[in-house]
């Protein structure tokens, strides 16, 4: 009797689990993942992604923050989850753009370790200085800079972050020196900015739009190569004079490496899709996010050549976060 209770017990197990293949995807809730704490663009953008999504599929995609160590530790957890499709990451460049360059601690591979799926949209940064500094345009502030070695300073968001790299890059680029000043945080950089204490300042369109319209910094530039939709007004810092500069914060939509084709495309599709809603699009504007569409392929393309970007600066500024 036991052994036929056992064998009925496996039978209904494998009788399950074959339903369970054979209905479409998703037939239960799925795991988003963002490697960042709530708030920010990185959270608005996800929520955005996962409310449409879930309205599209018909089934619940949940948010989960799993912030530490720039966006490892949620990357890691991504990497290491069954490929089966209910276990997604929407991330940004900071997590697999940069951070491979600055630490030898990782334990994920941006390349290896995930299933791209799809582009979302990108964010440039803008150029604010102080608004009692008389410069309008960037060229001015690079002269100045030159006449006056030691005397200005840049703020950033945080050694290693994006606010960070793209100030070397500025420097690198106009062949300047400034002194770093790194906060914890965009907030206190964007405050001391105001008040003087530091004098440029690359931060999100979003960080700094209401310190802009009320005068308490200027800006002159955004590092994106087309102008913001939002703020046709800034210049871009190609078009005022060093060519080719481009630093976005970008997000992707990924999964574990080695998932079904037919899940990776179905969500591709999908996403494309939502990223074309009117909803989206009003919103992504009113944050100073432009939408990326395309395949999986897209989105790799994407990332090598900004992962590129950003190792030739960190090799160049000899940049470190070990």
């Amino acid at each position: 009797m036991n052994l036929i209770l056992k064998y009925v017990g496996l039978m209904l197990v494998i009788f399950q689990f074959s339903v369970a293949l054979s209905q479409p995807y998703p037939n239960k809730p799925v795991q988003v993942v963002t490697p960042f704490p709530p708030g920010g663009a990185a959270d608005i953008v996800v929520r955005l992604v996962t409310q449409k999504l879930t309205e599209e599929l018909k089934m619940s995609f949940i948010v989960e923050n799993k912030p530490g160590a720039g966006g490892a530790i949620g990357a890691q957890y991504v990497a290491q989850a069954s490929p089966n499709g209910y276990t997604l990451l929407i991330t940004s460049s900071s997590t697999l753009s940069i951070n491979p360059h600055l630490s030898n601690k990782n334990t994920y591979d941006s390349f290896k370790s995930f299933s791209p799926i799809s582009l979302i949209g990108y964010s440039p940064n803008v150029l604010v200085i102080n608004p009692k500094l008389p410069f309008n345009q960037v060229s001015e502030l690079i002269e100045n800079v030159k006449n006056n070695p030691g005397k200005y300073t840049f703020a950033s968001n945080g050694a290693g972050t994006l606010s960070h790299l793209t100030g070397e890059m500025f420097k690198q680029s106009a062949g300047i020196e400034v002194l770093h000043v790194p906060y914890k945080g965009a907030a206190p950089a964007i405050v001391d900015l105001s008040s003087g204490q530091v004098s440029i300042l690359f931060a999100a369109y979003a960080s700094v739009n209401t310190m802009m319209q009320a005068g308490k910094v200027k800006p002159l530039a955004v590092t994106s190569l087309k102008r913001l939709k939002i703020a046709p007004e800034i210049p871009t810092l190609a078009e005022s004079g060093l060519q080719g500069f481009e630093s976005n914060q970008w997000w992707g939509l990924f999964g574990p490496v080695g998932m079904p084709p037919e899940i990776v495309n179905q969500l591709n599709i999908a996403m494309n899709k939502i990223l074309q809603s009117p909803e989206i699009k009003k919103r992504f504007t009113e944050e100073g996010i432009d939408i990326l569409l395309g395949k999986p392929a897209a989105l790799t393309k994407y990332l090598q050549e900004d992962f590129d970007r950003w190792g030739k600066v960190v090799q160049k500024g000899h940049i470190t976060n070990n």
